[in-house]
């Protein structure tokens, strides 16, 4: 007789007991924050390789043509934020939305403008192989660089390893200047191929839909929107207002709060801790809660780099519960609250 409860598509269990992972595919993926900082994300279609029917932020695989990685799984520079990770988000970027985060030179300070119609060729072109991104960048301006210095690290994930289909990936902030708002080059489009609509909206409208079951998020996913929410959603980053969420901002009032995040991302952790620009996570359950949910310990940075030195977060858990479509009922909770909720419902000894 068959289970009245398939068994979860998703799931992370404690990683020790798994001697031989599948090796984890170096990817990366931008955190791309708009002028009136709202967050992008693409709902990716049903049938997608990866993250079926989840709205994930842009990006994928790195390609030859991004640049070298060691090939050692044990390498830590393979993991690491490089020039190849920094090319290939900006390359997965506009093949997936058409967004194009170039200059035309390195002495450029706006964004190289490029019609809607040359985006679109130029995307099929790179995706489908015909010209790499590079030449068909040199294409469009014979001096046009790479943005690349506008990538701020923001966490590296190294997908658990009893997860079949694993990634190593390191996640990007980007600040689309003010400036560019009437700047075709950062208007976004699906690819019709993995993902549909790319849509735009504050960092707390994306976990309230989560959270209400209307759309997919992974726990990387939720815990940045959630970090980044602490600071470009904040009602005391408004200039010398008290007014509640939702309420207009001014080109300041965008500026200090983006400030706020980059400084919260960079500055060193507590206790010795690293920044969260140098945090490197590969998440473990730690059991089912009374509520049916897993608490997600996010201090390992994966059994690649259990001896690298490298280390995750230790302050925040993200409690999720996987059902057979995907995570649901995200929350990102302190560590020592999930801890001590766990003691008080232990039954005392007699």
């Amino acid at each position: 007789m068959a289970s009245s409860n398939p068994k979860p598509k998703f799931e992370v269990r404690e990683y020790t007991t798994h001697k031989n992972p599948a090796p984890a595919s170096p990817s990366a993926s931008i955190i791309l924050v708009s002028p009136t900082n709202e967050i992008l994300l693409l709902h990716r279609v049903k049938s997608s390789s990866a993250f079926p029917s989840a709205h994930v932020f842009p990006g994928g695989n790195l390609d030859p043509q991004d640049g070298e990685l060691p090939s050692e799984p044990t390498d830590p520079a393979r993991h690491k934020d490089s020039s190849a990770y920094r090319t290939g988000a900006i390359r997965e970027l506009f093949e997936e939305t058409g967004i194009l985060l170039a200059k035309e030179s390195t002495s450029a300070t706006s964004l190289l403008p490029v019609s809607p119609e040359a985006r679109l060729a130029g995307r099929k072109a790179v995706h489908s192989g015909k010209i790499s991104f590079k030449d068909w960048l040199s294409s469009q301006s014979k001096d046009a660089v790479l943005h690349t210095e506008g990538l701020i690290p923001f966490t590296h994930w190294v997908t658990p390893p009893n997860v079949p289909k694993r990634f190593t990936t390191q996640m990007y902030l980007y600040f689309v200047h003010l400036k560019e708002t009437s700047n075709p080059s950062i208007h976004a489009t699906a690819d019709q191929i993995e993902t549909m609509a790319p849509e735009y909206r504050p960092a707390a409208d994306w976990l309230r839909a989560a959270q209400a079951g209307d759309v997919i998020l992974f726990p990387p996913q939720f815990i940045l929107l959630y970090l980044a929410s602490q600071f470009l959603d904040r009602v005391d980053q408004l200039e010398g207002s008290k007014e509640i969420y939702g309420a207009k901002t001014t080109a300041m009032d965008i500026v200090k709060r983006r400030r706020a995040l980059y400084e919260f991302v960079t500055k060193p952790g507590q206790n010795g801790g690293p920044a969260w620009s140098e945090k490197f996570i590969s998440p473990i359950g730690k059991g089912v809660q009374h509520d049916g949910r897993q608490a997600l310990a996010l201090g390992k940075p994966g059994p690649e780099l259990k001896d690298s030195g490298l280390s995750g977060d230790e302050e925040y858990v993200v409690m999720v519960k996987f059902q057979k479509e995907g995570p649901r009922q995200l929350e990102v909770r302190r560590k020592s609250e999930v801890a001590e909720e766990g003691r008080k419902a232990k039954p005392e000894k007699l």
